[in-house]
C-alpha cells in the first residue's frame, strides 16, 4: 500500500496564502463525502477558521486536482462540527453536531445536483440533540448511534448508546429497540456498514476510558453482537478515522490522553475477523485526529482519501493524502444487463437450435492448459485405448455449446448455434463426402427459422409432431457434437480458420489462438464422424464459413 500527498497546482497554492481562497483551509471535526464515482469530494462544516465553527461547502474535484466553492441555494445549517454527513445516492444528510455552545438535533439535506439545502419536516422519535455520534445508511434507512450531548435537567453531559433509524423517504424517526448486548455509550467512535450489517468501533465512553470493541448490528433483526476478533489487536482509541472498502474497514489515527496521537494505520477484514497492522510505502499524513475521509468509489476503487484533521499541538491542518490499498471491489461487475424478457427470448432461442432426440455425443475440444488439439469421441460408442478423452468430463475452464446441423454439402455441413446468447452460424468439414438427407426445413433455405413450426418450435415449445417430421430414419441427423473452449474469448472477433488432418481413430481441430476457440456444438449424422474413420473434422470460421447474425435476422 502506498501513501500519496495531493499536491495542487502551483497557481492553486499561491492562492491558497489566504485562506478566503477556493479551498476550504484548515479545519478538523469536518466531513468528507465522494459523489459521482469519487469524482468529487465534498467537505462540509468543522471547526479551525478563525476557531470556530463554518456551515461552508467545498467540493474537491479529483481529477482537476482543483478547490472550489459553489453557490448554494435554499437555507444552510448553522455552522457546525461533531456532526454526521451521510450519502444517501448523491444527497447529503446532515445531521446533529454542536455549534460551540450547545448539541444540535436538526436534519439538513444537500441535493448536490442542484446544490441546494432543504430542511425536511420529520416526525416520530426525534433523536435528542447530540455531537460526537456516528450514522451509517443501509438501504433507505439512516442509523443514528452514540455520541453524547446534554442532561435537559441541568449542563451535565450525557453519554448515548441508543439507536435510532429515520426513513429517508418519508422522513420518520424511530426509536429502535434492540436485543442482544449493545456497545457501551460512548462517542467519537465509528460506524460503517457491511452488506445490512452495521459495525460499531471504539471511541471514548464517559468515564475517559478510551476503546477498540468491534460490535456488530444485524440491520434486519436488530440485534447486536460483539465481534471477538484476533491478528493484530487495535489499541485503543478515539477520534480516529474508520473509511470501509467492501468488507474491509481501514482505521487510521486518532488519540488517547495525555495527548498521544497515533499515525498506524490498521485493518479489519469483517468476515474473517482478523485485525492486521499494515505496512505502506510513501510519506503518508502526521499523526493526527478528527480528520475526515472516504473511499473514492466503493465499488471500484481501492483508493482513500484522508482530508485536514488535528495535529499533536492542536493545530487544524489542510493536506490532502490519497493511499493506494490495490485493492479491487468485489463488486466490480460492469457486465450488460438485458431485461428479463430480452433474456427469456434468447433462452427460448438457445433451446430450439440445441433440440435433438436420443443423440449420441461427438466431443471436440481445445485444452484449457496447452494448445494441443483434443482427439475427438463419441458417445454411447467405445473410443480409442489411448483416447482419454472418451467421457465428456466437466473441466475447469471449459464451457460446451451444442449446434444443431442445417444443411448438407457433401464434404461439409453447415451449422448453427447461440453463443452467449448471439445467434452464430459455421461450417464442419469432412474429407469424405456424405450423402445423408437434410430435413425440408433446413434444406430449403440453409438457415433455421427460430419461429417456424417445420423447423420443431411453436412459440418456443417443441412438439412430438415437429421432431416426428424433423427425423428422416433413424440414423439421421441423431446425433450432436460438442466443441468446448478454453473460455473466454471476444464474440465480436472474426475467428481466423482451424487447420485439419486426418486421423487413425480420431478426429481433431487445430486453433493457432486458443483464447479464441470457439464454443459450438455440431448435429453430425452417424456416418460422418466415427472412430473407425479417417475424417478430419474441422471447423472454419472464416468470413465466408462462420458468421454472426443479429437477433433481428435470425428471427
Amino acid at each position: 500500500m502506498r501513501w500519496e500527498r495531493v499536491m495542487l497546482p502551483q497557481a492553486q497554492e499561491a492562492e491558497q496564502g489566504s485562506e478566503e481562497a477556493g479551498g476550504p483551509g484548515k479545519r478538523w471535526t469536518h466531513t468528507c463525502n465522494a459523489i459521482k464515482g469519487g469524482r468529487f469530494l465534498y467537505l462540509f462544516g468543522g471547526f479551525g477558521i478563525d476557531n470556530c465553527q463554518t456551515n461552508e461547502v467545498h467540493v474537491f474535484d479529483t481529477v482537476e486536482q482543483t478547490w472550489s466553492q459553489p453557490t448554494i441555494k435554499g437555507m444552510p445549517p448553522a455552522p457546525r462540527d461533531g456532526h454526521s454527513c451521510t450519502n444517501v445516492g448523491d444527497n447529503l444528510f446532515v445531521f446533529g453536531g454542536t455549534d460551540g455552545m450547545n448539541p444540535l438535533g436538526d436534519l439538513h439535506i444537500l441535493y448536490t445536483s442542484s446544490h441546494t439545502w432543504i430542511s425536511p419536516i420529520t416526525r416520530g422519535e426525534v433523536p435528542e440533540a447530540r455531537q460526537g455520534h456516528s450514522a451509517a445508511l443501509v438501504d433507505i434507512r439512516l442509523f443514528i448511534f452514540g455520541g453524547y450531548g446534554k442532561s435537559p435537567d441541568n449542563d451535565d453531559e450525557v453519554y448515548y448508546n441508543d439507536l435510532f433509524i429515520l426513513n429517508t423517504e418519508t422522513f420518520a424517526w424511530k426509536k429502535a429497540m434492540t436485543t442482544g448486548m449493545p456497545p457501551s455509550p460512548r462517542h467519537t467512535h465509528s460506524c460503517s456498514t457491511w452488506k445490512n450489517k452495521m459495525i460499531v468501533i471504539g471511541g471514548e465512553d464517559g468515564h475517559d476510558n478510551y476503546l477498540s470493541d468491534v460490535h456488530i448490528l444485524d440491520a434486519d433483526t436488530l440485534m447486536w453482537k460483539e465481534l471477538n476478533t484476533t491478528g493484530h489487536m487495535l489499541p485503543p482509541r478515539a477520534g480516529y478515522l474508520t473509511i470501509t472498502f467492501g468488507k474491509i474497514l481501514f482505521v487510521y489515527g486518532g488519540y488517547t490522553e495525555a495527548q498521544k496521537l497515533y499515525d498506524d494505520l490498521y485493518m479489519l477484514d469483517v468476515e474473517s475477523t482478523i485485525w492486521s497492522k499494515l505496512t505502506t510505502t510513501g510519506a503518508g499524513p502526521s499523526a493526527r485526529f478528527s480528520m475526515a475521509g472516504v473511499c473514492l468509489d466503493p465499488v471500484r476503487s481501492g483508493v482513500l482519501a484522508f482530508v485536514g484533521g488535528c495535529n499533536r499541538s492542536l493545530e487544524a491542518l489542510d493536506d490532502i493524502y490519497y493511499l493506494h490499498t490495490g485493492l479491487t471491489g468485489e463488486h466490480e461487475q460492469r457486465l450488460e444487463k438485458l431485461p428479463s424478457r430480452k433474456k427469456l427470448k434468447l433462452k427460448c432461442q438457445e433451446q430450439n437450435l440445441t433440440l435433438g432426440q436420443d443423440k449420441a455425443l461427438v466431443q471436440l475440444g481445445v485444452s484449457s492448459s496447452s494448445n494441443q488439439p483434443v482427439p475427438l469421441s463419441i458417445y454411447g460408442q467405445p473410443g480409442a485405448q489411448s483416447n482419454p478423452h472418451k467421457q465428456l468430463v466437466p473441466v475447469h475452464g471449459k464451457h460446451i455449446f451444442e449446434a444443431g446441423l442445417t444443411e448438407n454439402f457433401g464434404d461439409r455441413y453447415t451449422i448453427e448455434t447461440v453463443i452467449d446468447g448471439k445467434p452464430l452460424h459455421g461450417v464442419l468439414f469432412s474429407s469424405k463426402p456424405s450423402t445423408l438427407p437434410i430435413p425440408p426445413s433446413s434444406s430449403s433455405s440453409g438457415k433455421r427459422s427460430y419461429g417456424d413450426s417445420s423447423a420443431g418450435a411453436s412459440n418456443g415449445d417443441h412438439n412430438c409432431e415437429s421432431k416426428a417430421d424433423a427425423m428422416q430414419g433413424e440414423e439421421a441427423f441423431s446425433q450432436k457434437a460438442h466443441a468446448e473452449y478454453a473460455g473466454p474469448f471476444p464474440v465480436s472477433d472474426v475467428l481466423q480458420p482451424f487447420d485439419g488432418s486426418d486421423l487413425e481413430s480420431t478426429s481433431q481441430f487445430q486453433h493457432d489462438q486458443m483464447d479464441e476457440a470457439p464454443n459450438l456444438n455440431v448435429e453430425v449424422p452417424k456416418q460422418s464422424v466415427s472412430p473407425s474413420t479417417k475424417d478430419s473434422n474441422v471447423i472454419s470460421q472464416n468470413n465466408h464459413a462462420y458468421e454472426r447474425d443479429d437477433l433481428a435476422k435470425s428471427e
